[in-house]
């Protein structure tokens, strides 16, 4: 394999180490063996002193990643298959040493930003957008919930906007993403080469500094009111009631998005959104998220989320459950079961940087 054919590319320029993510034609989605190099990476560069910041970015001028790569998912569900528990286990220890890493973790969420991206970014200790970012967690659409500790970086948005956001997977841009702490810093594009470069010989505030600027307002904010309110109630079937009752024609646009949505997702996606709260670490939120995961893949939505979305993109999924009153406590409570024999456990350690 050359080096233009590998899935990540890692060098190391001054001071500072970069991955870039180097499957463009996928929008950089993220298989096995990149998650495997990034820890490897990660891992050797933690203690090597020459490193003193890591930079993450995506080839391709799309994006940084796109999420996990779903069709093997699809194709692991489709057989009944399991392979895809490793995935998960490993795709989650790289999520949480990223939110420990005890050396700067620059990530450039420059672009599509979604699913698993988000995870390997929004961990992170110094995170950028930029006009162009457009982020999400857009599991529900394909009946998943979302994972990679996503809920719990939307469980600490203000009020009710991360659960918008996770039962919607509503793509937000860079100003909304600072709102709901999903992001630290923005940059405008333009400026990225000069800023990556200042990084190979300056500390990471001092390279940000000339660079940093105001994005353009986003939507979220406006719209605060009625998402607090129509997201406040203990059901997804409430909120639905509450979003077509109310005023705002956003929020009753956004009942029309939430019918579209798998019934079961939903449903599993608001229990894990109120428990993130509960759990409080993100290791906790992890490997409730391996649990989650592993039950959608022996569901029926999960296949067929992707197929309508991915495979054929016929855009019509046929959900079971298709309504949100046939999806029982019981079947929801199942998503937060350990699968027989494979309980996953992370160990919770403060960051050090």
């Amino acid at each position: 394999m050359t080096a233009g054919e590998e899935h990540v590319l890692l060098r190391t320029e001054g001071r500072a180490a970069h991955i870039t993510l180097n499957r463009p034609r996928a929008l950089n989605a993220l298989t096995h063996a990149m998650v495997r190099r990034i820890d490897e990476a990660l891992a050797a560069w933690e203690s090597d002193p020459a490193v003193e910041t890591v930079i993450t970015t995506g080839a391709g001028g799309r994006g940084l990643c796109a999420g996990g790569d779903i069709r093997s998912i699809y194709e692991d569900a489709r057989a009944g298959g399991t392979a895809s528990y490793g995935f998960w286990r490993d795709e989650y220890r790289l999520n949480a040493r990223i939110a420990r890493y005890p050396k700067p973790y620059v990530a450039v969420m420059d672009g599509i930003v979604m699913g698993g991206g988000v995870g390997l970014s929004a961990h992170g200790s110094v995170r950028i957008v930029t006009e162009r970012s457009r982020i999400a967690m857009p599991e529900t659409g394909i009946g998943f919930a979302p994972d990679v500790g996503g809920a719990h970086l939307l469980a600490l948005a203000p009020g009710e906007l991360g659960t918008h956001l996770a039962l919607t997977g509503t793509q937000i841009g860079a100003d909304d993403a600072l709102l709901c702490g999903l992001a630290d810093h923005f940059v405008p594009s333009d400026d990225l080469p000069r800023l990556l470069a200042g990084l190979a010989t300056q500390p990471v505030g001092d390279a940000l500094r000339p660079y940093v600027g105001q994005p353009s307002p986003g939507e979220l904010a406006g719209d605060r009111a009625w998402i607090d309110d129509c997201y406040g109630a203990d059901t997804v079937e409430e909120i639905v009631v509450r979003l077509r009752g109310h005023g705002s024609a956003a929020a009753r646009a956004t009942a029309d998005t939430l019918a579209g949505r798998s019934p079961t997702a939903l449903k599993v996606t608001l229990a894990a959104m109120r428990r993130a709260r509960r759990l409080g670490s993100l290791e906790r939120v992890l490997e409730q998220d391996y649990r989650s995961c592993c039950a959608a893949l022996a569901s029926h939505d999960l296949a067929e989320g992707i197929r309508a979305q991915v495979i054929d993109k016929d855009r019509s999924p046929l959900w079971k459950p298709a309504t949100l009153a046939e999806v029982t406590d019981t079947e929801v409570a199942r998503y937060f079961a350990p699968p027989a024999g494979e309980e996953f456990r992370l160990a919770a350690t403060p960051r050090q940087a």
